[in-house]
């Protein structure tokens, strides 16, 4: 049995009425879905300013991802993280927190850490992009990763990659930092296995072998 009569007007359908309709809602449901699988740019004017617009549909993308050309059809909003785990299956980056909080996703773009999660994948096109996978060489280990194995400062292992990562920026960045330096570079990464005092003294030993 039908709520109410199908000709009967809807008061959401009224000038006056700020949302959405529920008939408009379905007419903009309908055009969604028959946008191309796979779809360029369009142009728009905003501001007196032509603008490119991607997207709703899948767009072509390319990435320079630990010194190798990547290419995907992708969804505009599809996040730098996403992209690497699911369609280049580099899975070093680990999903976690899930909104730019814990740091297991860092990866570095352009050699400065970012959180892969809170990065659009098609913001991250025609930059170098650098994983954990690409650390180790001919199946050695990077001297960050053997310092972590040295003091300890792996438990479940969950957030280590991201730590490895952004402790490779931070001593490109600072050869010989004081402890008060290295609590305050590492702000941005979350352990909860409470390894701290392991991952400290992992980079001291290698700021110490200026590695």
């Amino acid at each position: 049995m039908r709520d109410e009569d199908e000709n009967q007007k809807n008061p959401n359908d009224s000038p006056e009425s700020p949302g959405v309709s529920r008939r408009d809602f379905l007419k903009i449901s309908g055009i969604s879905v028959a946008v191309p699988l796979v779809a360029g740019p369009r142009v728009i004017k905003a501001a007196g300013q032509e603008v490119r617009v991607y997207g709703p549909g899948k767009v072509p993308m390319e990435f320079a991802i630990n010194g190798k050309n990547y290419k995907a059809n992708l969804e505009p909003r599809v996040t730098l993280l996403d992209a690497l785990r699911d369609e280049f299956e580099l899975t070093g980056a680990k999903r976690v927190c899930d909104r730019a909080e814990c740091g297991a996703c860092t990866v570095l773009v352009d050699n400065k850490p970012v959180y892969a999660c809170a990065m659009l994948a098609i913001e991250a096109q025609h930059k170098a992009i650098t994983t954990v996978e690409s650390l180790t060489r001919d199946g050695k280990l990077h001297p960050i990763q053997q310092a972590f194995v040295d003091n300890d400062a792996s438990q479940c292992g969950f957030c280590t990659p991201g730590f490895v990562v952004a402790c490779k920026a931070f001593l490109d960045k600072h050869p010989h930092p004081t402890p008060e330096d290295i609590r305050r570079g590492l702000s941005g990464n979350l352990c909860r296995c409470g390894t701290y005092a392991g991952i400290r003294k992992a980079i001291a030993q290698v700021a110490q072998k200026g590695a």
